[in-house]
This record gives structure tokens, sequence and C-alpha cells, in this order.
């Protein structure tokens, strides 16, 4: 009676194992990605790009859209500080300050019409190693976007800011501006270049307020609009 007792724990154990093991087997592998490789990630990368020029680059392109936005308001740079201060001195510090405004609405005029150009360049973008960008920082994307592209978007924004700077007016004030401190004893004449100042400060305001939607992506799941974003950035979680 014993041996047949045994013999049956024994058959049970064994047909035990055998299930435990079939389960096993059928366990999903969590060390892989099965479905989602290197170009499905980079589109949900270049998609998330795209949703922060069309989410908070475009409020760039709106009056005050720089002007009234810390992160990326264009302040003068060091050597035109010594030229405003010389203003205000002598009571030109309305003068000034219209410097400084359309300084900043030239920016905005300018994203508005370069748009587009930022769009290309996200479509163009080849992630070779997409994984590593999703799993990097908050940012990461966007340094990636930065690294590759400004060179480029430079020489293709620095025109459509110089147009700009005509067509708000800046140029002619800032030339008054600058005519007004030359004029003034014992300073030492400048002539600055402006438009290469704004073109570099423009991009650097496109580029945060994109790493702005990026971090809202990888933090929010609520941000993550597509079916394609919600795929690729859970594997960030």
């Amino acid at each position: 009676m014993k041996t047949k007792l045994l013999a049956l724990c024994l058959t049970f154990t064994i047909f035990s194992c055998a299930e435990l093991q079939d389960v096993v087997n059928n366990l999903p592998d969590t060390t892989q990605t099965p479905g989602i490789g290197n170009s499905e990630i980079a589109a949900g990368l270049r998609q998330a790009l795209d949703k922060g020029i069309q989410e908070q680059v475009s409020k760039l392109t709106q009056t005050d859209g720089f002007y009234k936005n810390d992160m990326v308001k264009i302040l003068l740079p060091d050597e035109l500080k010594k030229v405003d201060k010389t203003l205000r001195d002598i009571g030109l510090g309305n003068l000034a300050d219209e410097g400084l405004k359309l300084l900043n609405r030239a920016a905005e005029d300018a994203v508005s019409e370069a748009t587009p150009i930022f769009v290309d360049a996200v479509k163009g973008i080849t992630f070779n190693d997409a994984k590593n960008i999703l799993l990097g920082s908050d940012n990461a994307a966007t340094l990636y976007l930065e690294n590759k592209t400004q060179v480029a978007l430079y020489d293709k924004f620095h025109p459509v800011i110089n147009k700009s700077f005509s067509k708000v007016g800046a140029d002619q004030i800032w030339a008054t501006l600058i005519q007004k401190y030359n004029s003034v004893p014992f300073t030492d004449d400048v002539n600055p270049d402006l438009t290469d100042y704004v073109t570099t400060e423009a991009l650097q305001g496109v580029y945060k307020m994109i790493a702005v939607e990026e971090k809202d992506i990888r933090n929010n799941i609520g941000s993550r609009s597509t079916d394609l974003l919600r795929k690729v950035f859970a594997l960030q979680d």
C-alpha cells in the first residue's frame, strides 16, 4: 500500500513539475522588447519632437512668445549692456526698452516663418541608437536633434532673422540706439552683429521649448497622444 501511495505521489509531483515548467516556458521574456525595433523607437522619438514643435514652439510665434517667456526671452548681449545703461543714464530708457522688445519680436516673427525648417529637420534626422536615447535623460532626443541640426539650421534661420529684423523695425531702432551711444563722449564705439546673436538665441529657444514637451511625454502618460508614443515611451517607464 505504501509503495502504491509513493508511486502515486511521485507521478503527481512529476506531472506538476512538467506543468510548472510549461508555464515558465511561456512567460514573457522581460529582457526583450518584441515588436519594437530601433526603427520604430526612432519613429516614436521623431513623433515626440514633432509634438514639441506643434505644442511648444508654436507658442514662440505668438506676440510676446519670446518677450514674456522667461525661459527663452532674449536679453542683451554683454556688449550692449553698457549701451543700455548709458542710454538710460541720459534719459533714453524708453528707447532702450523698445530696442530689447524688438529683438524678441524679430525672433517671434522668424520662428513663425521658419517652423517648416524645424519640421523638416526632425523628419530627416536618423537615430543610430534610438533605444539608448529613449532610455536617456528627459531631453535626450532634443539634445540629439540639436547636435545633429544646429549648424544646418543656423544657416537656414539666419536670413529669416535678418528679414524679420527689417520687418519689425529692429534694424532701424538699433541703428539709432548704437549711433546715439557711439556719439556719447568717452565711450568706446560698438558695432555688434545682432542678426547673428538673435539667430543663435532664437534657435536655443526653439530647442528649449521642444525639450519641455519631450520631458512632459516622458513623465506624463496622458501626454502620449498616439499609440506609437504610448508604445515606445512605455519602454522607459
